[in-house]
């Protein structure tokens, strides 16, 4: 999944939770997950991976 897809899908998750598309870009990581509740360790982005994507994806 490349970077440009990720953030697709955190923005149409962040329109489920109600956020307009400054209140999304002006978001954290870690605002959204703090959005969603508590998840298992295992379920979210890790910052090395959040970095390889973005590396692939020469930021795009």
């Amino acid at each position: 999944m490349t970077f440009a897809e990720c953030a697709r899908r955190a923005a149409g998750i962040g329109a489920r939770l109600g956020w307009r598309p400054d209140d999304f870009w002006a978001a954290t990581p870690a605002d959204l997950l703090n959005a969603l509740g508590p998840m298992s360790e295992g379920e979210a982005l890790g910052a090395a991976e959040l970095r390889q994507l973005m590396e692939r994806d020469d930021g795009r």
